[in-house]
């Protein structure tokens, strides 16, 4: 049943009908979490063994000789690096190991870059504009830390195939106060949509008109597959970069956060060498290193990058049944009702839905009210504002298969009530 074509009449009948299974609903006294892309008790439990890697009776030495207990060691000790390079698609000399979040990272690059400059540019406070392009539907943290430096952002809608690039390739190619994207590459958070080879090569061929333009590619999701035999693959945007002759433009993170612990994971920065000599020379400022042990223990506990991958697997037996879930209900629910649509990715952490233009904070509000937490509409827009009102972020991940199935019931008797509300507008 298409709604958008029925009358008046028939739109006032539902309506009614659909405000009793509402109030219903209202009255079991659900308390579910679909709001952020955590992982769930039973993925953190696959870990545990992390925590016997090492102890106090191991021998705490890297392969270089490095003791781990101690300062020193800016970049990483080696097997985490080749661990790393690995896990992105890359070498360990283009790699520095970092802490827990790569999110921070991400924060102290614009910070440095903001402060003191890149590779000897003009550091970003002293400029009169600074701008950021930032893909929408996107991440909200993203746009949280270039809002935070007041550094104006611009919305690039994205395709299945990644951003506009027609658009990218105007703003970088012509505007010197452009200094940055912000970029998911792989199972795209909220879409889940993957970089073309094309998207990714016209990146590297980039002509930016500012010499400190840096793309920000937070390979978030790089080996969170759902699939055995269906999962997307990337072109290595380091190496396309170095091809193009563009080896300094692009800053790479991600991390084990959704790996191991959250909490207690391994970020790595990968890039030029003389971004990351650059990167070095301010680290020595910063710290004396990080944490050598964390390093040491994941390296122990995974080995290589068939170690991680095979780990990987464990998560995908338990994500895929939640997403699976999830669509059955909006597949029986809303197809072909002409009130929603929503993407099927094959890896990552979301389901990204779009409503009818003006009904996402209502849907999200009345889910709330019934006991299902979603993001905040609008989150996935720099700034908060989603231009059309539309853009929902579902995150499966935390609750269990039951538990999301139950809340992809609630949601959509929320998307068919505030849907048929907007159209009896019109009429």
């Amino acid at each position: 049943m298409n709604y958008t074509e029925l009358s008046k009449e028939e739109l006032l009948k539902l309506k009614d009908e659909l405000n009793k299974e509402y109030q219903e609903a209202k009255s079991k006294g659900l308390s579910l979490d679909m709001s952020r892309g955590k992982p769930s008790a039973t993925q953190l439990d696959v870990s545990l063994d992390i925590l016997d890697a090492i102890n106090s009776k191991s021998l705490l030495k890297a392969e270089d000789g490095t003791d781990c207990r101690n300062y020193g060691v800016l970049d990483g000790i080696p097997e985490a690096k080749k661990l790393m390079a690995d896990m992105i698609g890359t070498t360990p000399d283009h790699v520095i190991i970092y802490g827990n979040a790569s999110l921070s990272i991400m924060y102290d690059q614009v910070s440095r870059a903001y402060t003191h400059g890149l590779l000897g540019n003009t550091p970003w406070c002293k400029l009169d504009k600074v701008k950021f392009l930032c893909p929408a539907p996107g991440y909200d943290r993203h746009f949280a830390i270039t809002e935070r430096f007041g550094i104006e952002m611009i919305t690039i809608p994205m395709t299945e195939n990644g951003p506009d690039m027609d658009l990218v390739e105007q703003y970088v190619n012509n505007d010197e106060s452009v200094k940055g994207i912000w970029c998911v590459p792989k199972y795209s958070n909220p879409q889940g949509y993957s970089y073309s080879d094309e998207t990714v090569k016209r990146f590297a061929n980039l002509k930016p008109a500012a010499a400190d333009f840096r793309i920000f590619w937070d390979n978030a999701y790089v080996i969170h597959h759902l699939y055995d035999d269906n999962q997307d693959e990337i072109l290595d945007i380091l190496a396309e970069c170095e091809k193009a002759g563009n080896p300094d433009m692009v800053f790479e993170f991600a991390s084990t956060s959704k790996v191991s612990f959250p909490g207690s994971g391994v970020a790595v920065f990968a890039s030029s060498h003389a971004n990351i000599a650059d990167v070095k020379k301010q680290l020595t400022i910063q710290t004396i290193g990080h944490d050598k042990l964390n390093q040491l223990r994941h390296v122990r506990y995974f080995k290589n990058i068939d170690g991680l991958k095979a780990h990987m697997k464990k998560h995908a037996d338990m994500m895929r049944p939640k997403f699976e879930a999830t669509l059955e209900v909006l597949d029986r629910e809303l197809k072909d009702t002409g009130i929603g649509t929503w993407t099927k990715p094959h890896g990552g952490y979301f389901i990204s839905f779009e409503s009818l233009d003006g009904c996402a904070k209502e849907i999200v509000a009345r889910c709330k009210e019934a006991g299902v937490k979603l993001t905040n509409a609008g989150a996935t827009f720099p700034y908060g504002k989603d231009p059309k009102d539309s853009n929902i972020r579902i995150a499966p991940s935390f609750p269990t298969p039951e538990e999301m199935a139950q809340a992809a019931e609630l949601f959509v008797l929320c998307v068919k009530l505030v849907s048929v509300e907007k159209l009896l507008e019109t009429k």
